[in-house]
């Protein structure tokens, strides 16, 4: 017998879709689960699963080349004449800004996760930031028919994740070690699991009514921490109305104040209709997210959740429609001009389909939005619309040089890039002037690589990873007074430029200085610009070949010819001056260290003491971080040439979420063998 509504009255407000984001930690189920929903609902005919690539989600070459998600995916699907859009979220902490971005405008969100103690940070990871943002969100402890641990232990070995309380809604019914159904505590009905379909309602075994009376009892106090009604019916030992019960906990996941918890098993299809019936009836209407976000008196708006470039139509505003009506031919704006929207596309996974006008609730992909970006916020009003705050993006922690394999496409390597960028606003391109490199940034080495593998697949464009150049300079530690003398005789007016000039070392940070005490006219006021510009020029590389900085010169003497001095022959005294004297004032490299804060959890902060030494760093000291127990934040000053793979390393010794945060701090002196490493291979890159 399938199951039923039961005497629970129907929440909610009007039929408009709602958008619900499916997010977790890596390998978590997401993807499965959204397979599970769309084969439950009608939407496919078959569970896809990741297995065989078979999947609606993670449709795109690198999701299946690699075999996780590194990128939305959407799915619409009809419950019970109620619509769903369902964002399919990246669970890497590489990919995870995606899903960050867009939960902006979801109504709820659905937390995949196993019941597994070295997930609890990156579980908490996400409930913090969907409880910090007012976003309702379930727990579904995925993976049920694998449970080592009973669901009593896992839920306090998870609540630490969470700031609101986990609220445990149903139980398991074992047999013979085997999760053969559950009970349901707020309609105290039991179920039988079946495969690929809906379970079936039977009566409750005999073994399990105490320890359904001690989890529902417990799941009541809960929610009458928010309910003194509910409370004094507790306490007066009167059993409280159904109806009423799952009043409290729509009312109170509406609220933010729990985060309830369901069972099941994706992969079998287990637990999908009772997750499908919650978020029916529980779950709010566009119309309490636009109050939400404050944009309820708008007329029309929508907030773009992704930028998606494709192959034959052009670019496409990923977007949730909040408040009104947008369709074909409207004219909107965001933070810039007006433009006119050109076409309205439903999304399966990567393929838009044309569709007519959307309305509050509806997800769908607006055409040719050619000025909007991810995150803003879009609307129909004369003169822009005021924004949403949507997430920035992380820090990039990690980056890679490109250098292209093919020149000819050099021309549109910027362009695609650039496409590229605005699809993924974590990338972050560069073009480092002081190495004259093409950098992309990103969250990590897969990150990276991914971004690569879309550049060649979509824009054809195939580049070299390389190594990141360090910005290495150089500096003098004595001084010396030298002359320098251009003199050149040639058909017509000669050259002639004489100085002498004072060249010694500044204290560290101090640049480039240069000064005059010329007296009695021996160099022309208007030649001492000149000289400066020379001293300059040669600046630029020093006797080591790097940019020479904390050094002060001064012009201290010269001479001049009344017919062949001129501007240029004072610069090249200037730079000759420079050529003969730097080589004798005792030059040295110096190499950028780094002010870096790493953030790991707590349990991890001794590995990651222990690696900042080996990379020639110094712990500052670290201390716990503000606001999220159980985490700690390490203050460290690391050689940027250290830098590379460091978060790959912390990655390893934190499951996945250390990060950390970096900034140029100050040059130091690199001496010895690796400073003989460096000038070796800069002396055979210029060759």
């Amino acid at each position: 017998m399938a199951q039923s509504d039961g005497p629970r009255a129907r929440q909610g407000g009007g039929r408009s879709s709602r958008n619900v984001a499916l997010i977790g930690p890596y390998l978590s189920g997401k993807t499965t689960l959204l397979e599970a929903i769309m084969a439950r609902t009608g939407a496919v005919t078959r569970q896809g699963t990741i297995l065989d690539k078979s999947t609606i989600g993670d449709a795109s070459p690198e999701a299946r080349n690699h075999g996780m998600s590194v990128g939305l995916n959407l799915a619409d699907v009809n419950f019970l004449g109620d619509t769903f859009t369902f964002v399919d979220c990246p669970g890497s902490i590489e990919f995870q800004h995606e899903g960050v971005l867009a939960l902006t405008a979801c109504d709820a969100a659905v937390v995949v996760c196993e019941p597994d103690p070295k997930r609890v940070p990156a579980l908490q990871l996400i409930l913090k930031g969907l409880a910090d943002r007012g976003i309702p969100h379930f727990l579904f402890l995925n993976k049920i028919d694998s449970f080592a641990t009973p669901v009593r232990d896992i839920i306090p070995m998870l609540q630490p994740a969470s700031s609101k309380p986990l609220v445990l809604r149903q139980i398991p019914i074992w047999e013979n070690g085997i999760a053969t159904g559950y009970v349901d505590l707020a309609s105290e009905r039991a179920y039988l699991y079946r495969e690929h379909a809906p379970s079936e309602i039977i009566k409750l075994p005999a073994a399990i009514e105490t320890r359904e009376k001690e989890a529902r009892f417990h799941m009541l106090e809960q929610l009458a921490d928010y309910d003194d009604e509910l409370m004094e019916q507790l306490i007066s030992d009167m059993p409280p109305p159904q109806d009423r019960i799952f009043d409290d906990l729509t009312k109170e996941l509406r609220d933010g104040l729990i985060c309830p918890v369901l069972l099941g098993s994706a992969q079998n299809g287990n637990g999908i209709f009772r997750l499908l019936k919650a978020l029916r009836h529980e779950v709010p209407f566009v119309s309490e997210t636009a109050r939400r976000l404050k944009v309820e008196n708008t007329k029309s708006c929508a907030y773009v959740m992704k930028t998606l470039y494709t192959a034959h139509g052009g670019k496409l505003s990923i977007a949730r429609v909040l408040t009104g009506e947008l369709g074909d031919g409207s004219v909107v704006s965001g933070t810039g001009a007006e433009e006119r929207i050109a076409g309205v596309f439903t999304m399966k996974g990567e393929e838009p389909a044309k569709r007519g006008m959307a309305k509050a609730g509806d997800t769908v992909a607006f055409g040719r939005l050619d000025h909007i970006r991810s995150g803003e916020t879009i609307g129909s009003q004369k003169g822009g619309i005021v924004q949403m705050q949507a997430p920035r993006p992380p820090e990039p922690v990690y980056g890679i040089g490109l250098g292209l394999k093919d020149r000819k496409d050099e021309v549109k390597l910027s362009a695609a890039l650039q496409k590229l960028v605005e699809e993924d606003p974590s990338l972050v391109l560069e073009q480092n002037p002081e190495t004259h490199q093409i950098l992309l940034h990103g969250q990590g080495e897969m990150h990276s690589r991914v971004a690569l593998e879309r550049l060649a697949r979509k824009y054809g464009i195939a580049v070299d990873r390389q190594r990141r150049h360090v910005p290495y300079k150089e500096t003098i530690r004595s001084g010396i007074s030298i002359r320098g003398r251009h003199k050149k005789q040639s058909g017509g007016h000669g050259q002639f430029g004489d100085v002498v000039v004072d060249i010694r070392p500044m204290p560290r940070g101090s640049g480039f200085q240069f000064s005059d005490t010329i007296t009695g006219g021996v160099v022309p006021k208007n030649y001492i610009p000149s000289v400066e510009i020379g001293v300059a020029d040669y600046l630029k590389h020093g006797p080591l070949g790097f940019p020479v900085v904390d050094v002060g010169v001064t012009l201290t003497d010269g001479s001049y010819h009344s017919v062949d001095s001129s501007d240029m022959a004072f610069r090249q005294a200037g730079r000759l001056a420079m050529a003969e004297g730097m080589p004798k004032c005792d030059p040295v490299l110096l190499e950028p260290v780094m002010a870096v804060e790493i953030t790991v959890p707590s349990d991890a902060t001794a590995r990651v003491n222990g690696m900042i030494p080996q990379r020639r760093g110094q712990i500052i000291g670290f201390d716990a971080r503000d606001g999220w127990p159980g985490w700690d934040v390490i203050e460290a000053r690391i050689p940027a040439s250290e830098m590379d793979d460091l978060i790959v390393e912390i990655r390893s010794a934190t499951a996945g979420v250390g990060t950390f945060k970096a900034r140029f701090d100050h040059l130091q002196e690199l001496t010895g063998k690796l400073a003989d490493q460096v000038l070796a291979a800069h002396k055979q890159a210029a060759e």
